[in-house]
């Protein structure tokens, strides 16, 4: 069922991963044990990589082919959006079969609520709530009982159409929103095996005090909890601690807490860790977990170049950034489900222009790969920054 690559790479990828001792396709979770659901599913890579590596193998460039093929061949999201329910349904299902028979989870990435990125890059999704809800209700088929992450709908959350000039007064679209992730909760949560988590965007976005109250009118209550840093670059101590944050906050407002009087991520650490420890008393087998994206962020976040462009765009394909740690589902933090490669690396932004007329990129000089195509210069700066080394010895 699943799409291999052809023979020929297949022995090029084995072979360049024994010559240059890095772990084997599939070997999805090496800190996991073997016992079913322990490891993370390795999704077909974009048939652009392996265009990619053949070219670069051709050029004699082996060392840059086996960086290449060892970044599709680790754990990442399988992104849906956009399809009909029919569709969806059976790709889904497919996946989970797929991670079934090599016992590993597949982390899905649904991405199709309406006014999706506020109609900016990555625009589309369903066309209205019901549409939206017949979509959701295949995916709920597609895995059935099976066992899946899912982390929904990245931005829905934090980039509300209130947030964007896209609602009325009456605030029509943003109530919408909420229940159509609340819909979603409901129907994806309470089958055995789906963990659901919920929008945050990242920690050098939103206060803790701005997005837990959209995670509580998005249902995170029923939900497994909530994920960060969703195709972003911040790392992985900051949103660990943005986590730790915003589950505490969970925690004091479900006891009756004001949201207002938590700390926030930009506190002294000193302060919010003695603030916790005088107001959250929760266990954290009691408290919302989360789940963050250590896809991109080996480097941290791009720092523009001060005053050169009038919006710099610092999310959108920035220069010189690294694969991050590898997915695993054990953190050794008690709040931390997993680290995931949600954002699939090597996939572009969209077309950056930073403020500038373009139609390049300036800070690249060329015309940046739609939202969602290969970005094959990218591919290998992540593969060249990575951090940890995604090539022992680099």
């Amino acid at each position: 069922m699943r799409r291999r690559a052809s023979t020929w790479l297949a022995a090029l990828s084995v072979g360049l991963a024994a010559l240059f001792a890095v772990p084997p396709a599939h070997a999805a979770d090496a800190t996991a044990p073997a016992d079913r659901g322990s490891s993370l599913y390795v999704p077909d890579p974009n048939p652009a990589a392996y265009q990619q590596a053949l070219g670069l193998a051709r050029a004699g460039r082996f060392r840059d082919v086996a960086g290449l093929l060892t970044m599709v061949n680790t754990p990442q999201a399988v992104w849906f959006g956009d399809q009909t329910p029919a569709q969806v349904e059976r790709l889904v299902r497919g996946v989970v079969r797929d991670a079934g028979r090599d016992d590993a989870i597949p982390v899905l990435a649904l991405y199709n609520i309406p006014g999706r990125d506020c109609s900016n890059y990555s625009a589309g999704g369903a066309a209205d709530t019901a549409e939206y809800k017949a979509w959701i209700d295949a995916v709920a088929r597609g895995i059935g009982r099976g066992d899946a992450i899912v982390t929904l709908e990245p931005d829905a959350l934090a980039l509300l159409p209130s947030d964007c000039g896209q609602d009325d007064a009456q605030g029509t679209k943003t109530a919408a929103r909420y229940a159509e992730v609340n819909y979603a909760v409901d129907a994806l949560e309470p089958p055995r095996g789906t963990r659901v988590y919920l929008d945050t965007g990242h920690p050098g976005w939103h206060t803790v005090a701005s997005i837990v109250p959209r995670l509580i009118k998005g249902g995170v209550a029923r939900a497994s909890g909530f994920y960060t840093n969703a195709s972003n670059y911040n790392t992985d101590d900051a949103n660990s601690w943005y986590g730790k944050l915003i589950s505490s906050c969970l925690a004091y407002a479900d006891g009756g807490g004001d949201v207002a009087e938590c700390p926030n991520q930009w506190w002294p650490r000193a302060d919010a860790q003695a603030w916790l420890d005088g107001h959250v008393r929760t266990p954290p087998s009691r408290m919302k977990h989360f789940v963050t994206d250590s896809s991109r962020n080996g480097q941290g976040p791009w720092t523009p170049p001060a005053g050169k462009y009038a919006d710099p765009q610092d999310w959108c394909n920035p220069p010189n950034r690294g694969l991050g740690a590898r997915p695993t589902l054990h953190t050794g933090d008690p709040l931390q489900d997993a680290r995931l490669w949600i954002k699939t690396p090597g996939e572009s932004d969209g077309l950056c222009l930073r403020g500038t007329a373009g139609p390049e990129d300036p800070e690249r000089g060329t015309v940046d790969p739609n939202a969602g195509d290969w970005f094959p210069e990218q591919a290998l700066e992540l593969v060249r920054f990575a951090n940890p080394p995604i090539i022992p010895g680099d």
